[in-house]
């Protein structure tokens, strides 16, 4: 059965990103996007379970948005307006969706990057 799970962490501080808010939306063929879930990360910087598991997930498009800026705020940053990073978006493809697909996000108010994990 396949699963589509997340974790953030917070490099600059270098622990996990708790209470990060994350959006997930299905990419129709159209180019519009539906929100499928909305979640936030728990004490560890993943969610409470994963986001999309078994019939749920299917092969297609899909987009995470992290709300990192919010998490920077309320962790008392000093940071410019606008930010620099803020909404961080990745869009990827399930092509099996039977298989487990991991989207890490690494993150910080300058930088983020992301891999298909395990």
């Amino acid at each position: 059965m396949g699963r589509l799970s997340t974790h953030v962490l917070d490099i600059q501080a270098g622990r996990p990103a708790a209470g990060v808010a994350i959006e997930l939306l299905r990419i129709g063929t159209d180019g519009a996007a539906s929100t499928v879930k909305t979640t936030r990360t728990n004490a560890d910087g993943r969610t409470d379970a994963p986001l999309l598991a078994g019939d749920e997930l299917t092969a297609g498009v899909y987009e995470l948005r992290f709300h990192a800026g919010d998490y920077f705020r309320g962790a008392g940053q000093a940071l410019p307006e606008p930010l620099f990073v803020d909404i961080v978006p990745i869009r990827f493809g399930v092509a099996d969706a039977a298989g487990h697909y991991h989207v890490p996000l690494l993150v910080s108010p300058w930088a983020f990057s992301t891999y298909r994990g395990s």
